[in-house]
């Protein structure tokens, strides 16, 4: 056929991937995301979820997404320039804003948009973004999409982030860009020395606290507070899709960036499932259980090893 034959190539290249052991069917649960799960058949402790703190399947959480969506409908039935903009919407954005210490935020569809949204529509051609070499692949893809120069700094490197910072002094904005905790190794940026360096030369600052959100800082609050920083960095992204446990992402920022970013919009804001979101801060926040990972990732360590006795 045709269609078999213009699709040949992929065929091809996924002929490669398996030879190559990188082919990475998808996996089907066929129960709730929860410690335990089954996967073909066969009930298995699931160490592979971002649900850090369970609450994908807390009953609050499941109440009160059940009497939002009996209240609202399943979606918002327009986008939010036009008249998708719900109160439901508002109330969720300030309450983001309250618990990341922050003038406002601006909810999106994911994280990976929030990213894409405020990378391509806050910098414009002649500024710069200064970002770490292991920073998450939306913030790769973000800065492609920005017309704004791109400056690669060493992981974690503060001596080679002043140096990109010093060349690029003269820049209409300058905006440096880290993960919290970098989603493949877990290590954390150094946020204090960054912070320090970019204050220094006058540039923004911009977290991306997906990972470190209901883990790092007071209540789960992320890498920023962790390191006592509130008021210092200009833009957290976070996820709700993660800790929160159900699905959405964000910026919080000062007022002037979110109504920017809302009069831009280059990624809208979600208009589906907000209100889930909004379910999870009404319902359950990660106020308790954001202790946890840390004390259940110290029980699955392995035990020192004993000394080995002296021949």
């Amino acid at each position: 056929m045709i269609t078999e034959k213009k699709t040949q190539f992929l065929v091809e290249e996924l002929d490669q991937l398996k030879k190559n052991g990188l082919f990475r069917p998808l996996r089907v649960l066929a129960s709730a995301q929860d410690t335990e799960v089954v996967v073909d058949g066969k009930r298995v402790l699931n160490l592979s979820s971002n649900n850090y703190l369970g609450l994908t399947t807390h009953p609050r959480l499941k109440r009160a997404m059940v009497k939002a969506t009996e209240e609202l409908g399943a979606g918002s039935g327009a986008v939010r320039t036009i008249a998708g903009t719900m109160a439901i919407h508002e109330e969720l954005e300030s309450r983001l804003a309250e618990f990341k210490h922050t003038e406002a935020s601006l909810v999106f569809q994911s994280g990976f948009t929030a990213n894409l949204g405020v990378l391509q529509s806050l910098v414009k051609e002649g500024d710069v973004i200064i970002s770490d070499e292991l920073n998450h692949a939306s913030i790769i893809d973000g800065i492609r999409l920005s017309k704004a120069e791109r400056s690669i700094f060493k992981h974690r490197d503060l001596d080679d982030l002043e140096r990109h910072l010093e060349k690029h002094r003269e820049k209409r904005v300058k905006l440096v860009v880290t993960d919290g905790v970098f989603s493949m190794d877990g290590d954390i940026a150094p946020l204090a020395g960054i912070v320090d360096r970019a204050e220094r030369f006058g540039a923004m600052i911009m977290v991306d606290d997906a990972h470190a959100s209901g883990v790092l800082g007071k209540n789960g609050r992320g890498s920023v507070n962790h390191f006592g920083l509130d008021g210092r960095v200009d833009l957290q992204m976070g996820t709700l899709s993660k800790a929160i446990g159900v699905l959405g992402g964000y910026v919080a920022a000062p007022q002037p960036v979110r109504i920017h970013l809302g009069s831009r919009r280059p990624a809208s804001p979600p208009s589906t499932s907000c209100w889930r979101s909004r379910s999870a801060s009404r319902g359950c926040g990660p106020t308790r259980p954001a202790s946890r990972p840390a004390s259940n990732a110290s029980d699955l360590r392995p035990a020192p090893a004993k000394p080995r006795s002296r021949p």
